[in-house]
């Protein structure tokens, strides 16, 4: 069974007012042996959402991330797809019939 997990990693934050204007975040999948991730940025204009840095936590970033655009469902798939095709490789790496 694959368990899926988000992550925000680093957060870009502005020394003039102290609000967080962008979001590293990543989307990891892991199966037995096999794992799948998907890592990217999500950013939002200055001042805007206004929590202090200090009052941050994980799920109120994740959300500001899926509400200015990151695909929380597509994300999911492409991890899942990863271990999918790890565990049923879509094609065989094969050498050439005449060197086997």
């Amino acid at each position: 069974m694959t368990t899926i997990t988000w992550t925000i990693s680093t957060l870009d934050r502005q020394t003039s007012d102290g609000f967080v204007t962008t979001a590293h975040w990543s989307c990891t999948a892991q199966d037995g042996d096999y794992s799948g991730r998907v890592y990217s940025t999500c950013s939002w204009p200055e001042g805007q959402p206004v929590i202090p840095y200090a009052d941050l936590t994980q799920d109120i970033v994740l959300g500001w991330c899926y509400a200015n655009g990151v695909d929380k469902d597509s994300a999911e798939q492409a991890v899942q797809s990863n271990i999918d095709n790890q565990l049923n490789p879509p094609t065989q790496i094969l050498p050439p019939p005449w060197n086997a």
